[in-house]
């Protein structure tokens, strides 16, 4: 049985409950009863309305506030975020629609990507004996969710610390491909059925289906290797719509933790695909909405025709972070003693259109105020300024640090080994386009900034022509480029749409990637030590365990010798480096050791 503690049925519908749990799973009422039924019902008009409203990939946002700038959030679209925002415009919906005619739901990812989130994890864990509330728990159950979708970024910080948001959860937490690796029971609760009462007919149930991604299994396989298993998305969905349907749900709405489509960042390590929620509207019948997330794009409708029912499935994704509001709005009709969906479309609702809710901004603001004061704290100084702007397209500095820190901590690690002798080499991405260390005092938010994953330091032993094999696979993020065309900035980079983060460059080699040869034949002169790199020679690379499990599928490192491995995050051993060396002098760690060149001529 799932691990859920909660009863998720409520005392008014204990008659629609007991159907349901004969299928093994709970009805909820989302308002109370509803006028008797009778000659009066069936003279009414049979037609209602309802809307579904969806967030996804929240990251840890609450307020409007940036905690790596220390100001109030902004971007060039002068897009807002946070659960804040949010609220105001679930209460505009509700208010316009009326509370017994909405549902709120979440797609995944709602506990990593901030330091808030990253503090009430690490640093006062939810995990304590006197456990704070998390703050993302806190504003959810406020603003009165549903329902919510495991994400993959949920297990981020193990199982345990994802139990214990669960349990402070107003509402179910979704997961019907998380499943026990021993008995491939569910570990989490696949789906929920809420009924609604419009007044017509008897109560409408709408069934949410929860999928998260298959990913996890790699991408933090430390913390789930050998515990649970993740299958895939749509051979779920398959499995479970039917059951909803048997169950008594008038209405299907899928909370899909997978983008629409498009490229993936594990390839084909696993036989289950990454965004697969357009695959699953084709191919699953019985489902009438899927709300979109992981993929970290706009959707505001996307329709997608069933291939078995030849009916249209809507899709739709709010930008991440609180930044839109999903509404799915159903027009249902009672006809026959059933309801049947009659139409549905979705759109889209901008949060900078409206104030933050002051309830929630006064719920945390005391969790706030602490963790602003944590990430001001000093950890050191910095000579110059490094600026993370030109990464994508050049070596500087502020990467060169990220490499320079891993190397000396494996350095370190193996002194006392048997590979003590072997030359360290570390990778290192561009993962956030604004990061800056200024000149002067440094702060624990300006590391937090540079390093924004909650990645862990590992080992590996790869050669030389694995080496050559793994930059040859990175440089695929460059657009080949003829000699004489222009250099254009805006396409030059994230070819084949590679995220920044699986752009990779490796730290103690030198070596040109030469654009205008096509993808696996762009390295040019690697060399170690001022000397061409031998094939067969051993290094030991320090990488992280997102890319030693085997995400973004680059060559040999998943399966390389692994000679240690460490638990804590690679942003508190930037801070522990910065601390113990008192200042950054990029003197000290900073070259030109790769370049960009288009038939032997630097781009730059």
């Amino acid at each position: 049985m799932p691990l859920n503690r909660r009863e998720f049925v409520s005392r008014s519908a204990a008659t629609a409950a007991g159907a349901a749990l004969a299928g093994g799973l709970p009805v909820v009422a989302a308002a109370p009863a509803a006028a008797a039924q009778g000659a009066d019902a069936r003279k009414a008009p049979q037609k209602q309305g309802f809307t579904v409203m969806g967030t996804t990939d929240l990251h840890g946002r609450v307020l409007n506030w940036d905690y790596f700038t220390d100001a109030e959030y902004d971007d060039k679209a002068h897009n807002d975020v946070g659960l804040a925002k949010i609220s105001t415009l679930v209460k505009q919906v509700r208010e316009e629609k009326g509370c017994h005619r909405t549902l709120l739901i979440d797609s995944g990812d709602t506990i990593q990507g901030t330091q808030l989130a990253y503090y009430y994890a690490r640093i006062e864990p939810i995990t304590a004996k006197r456990p704070p509330r998390h703050p993302m728990a806190a504003a959810m159950n406020a603003i009165g969710y549903d329902a919510a979708a495991l994400g993959n970024h949920e297990f981020n910080y193990g199982i345990p610390l994802l139990r214990a948001y669960e349990e402070q959860l107003d509402f179910p937490l979704l997961g019907a491909n998380a499943l026990y690796a021993k008995n491939e029971r569910p570990a989490f609760e696949p789906y929920v059925i809420k009924e609604m009462h419009l007044g017509h007919g008897r109560p409408l149930r709408v069934g949410i289906l929860g999928l998260t991604n298959p990913g996890i299994a790699i991408w933090d396989k430390a913390n789930v290797s050998g515990k649970m298993v993740f299958p895939g998305i749509v051979e779920a969905a398959k499995k479970y719509v039917p059951r909803m349907r048997a169950a008594g749900a008038d209405v299907v709405v899928v909370s899909s933790h997978s983008g629409a489509d498009g490229a993936t960042s594990y390839g084909d390590q696993l036989p289950w695909g990454e965004n697969v929620s357009a695959q699953l509207a084709e191919e699953v019948p019985g489902v009438d909405a899927v709300l979109v997330g992981h993929a970290h794009k706009e959707i505001p409708q996307r329709l997608v025709v069933n291939k078995q029912t030849g009916r249209n499935v809507v899709l739709s994704e709010p930008l991440c972070w609180g930044q839109r509001l999903t509404c799915f709005d159903f027009e249902v009709e009672f006809s026959h003693g059933s309801w049947q969906v009659t139409s549905v479309s979705s759109r889209v609702l901008n949060s900078n259109t409206v104030p933050e809710d002051p309830a929630i901004v006064k719920l945390i603001a005391g969790q706030h105020k602490k963790v602003v004061a944590y990430v001001n704290q000093v950890i050191g100084t910095c000579k110059t300024e490094l600026s993370i702007a030109e990464a994508p397209f050049k070596d500087v500095p502020i990467i060169d640090l990220i490499g320079r820190v891993q190397a000396d901590t494996v350095k370190a690690a193996l002194a006392s080994t048997e590979y003590a002798n072997l030359p360290v080499l570390a990778q290192a991405a561009p993962f956030n386009r604004t990061a800056v260390i200024p000149a002067g005092d440094v702060r624990l938010r300006d590391a937090a900034g540079l390093y924004i994953y909650e990645n862990t330091l590992e080992a590996r032993i790869l050669t030389g022509a694995q080496i050559k094999d793994y930059l040859e696979f990175s440089a695929r993020y460059f657009a080949q480029l003829a000699p004489g065309a222009p250099v254009d900035l805006g396409t030059l980079t994230n070819a084949g749409s590679t995220p920044d983060y699986n752009y990779d460059s490796v730290y103690g080699v030198s070596y040109d990637i030469d654009v205008a040869q096509p993808v696996g034949s762009r390295i040019v002169g690697l060399s170690f030590n001022g000397a061409p790199i031998d094939p067969a020679a051993q290094f030991v690379l320090a990488v992280n365990n997102y890319r030693a499990g085997g995400g973004g599928n680059f060559p040999h490192v998943a399966a390389a010798k692994q000679v240690w491995s460490n638990s804590d995050e690679i942003r508190n051993t930037m801070i522990a480096w910065v601390k113990a060396k008192g200042v950054i002098d990029p003197a000290d760690f900073g070259a030109v050791s790769w370049r960009l060149v288009r038939a032997g001529v630097p781009l730059f």
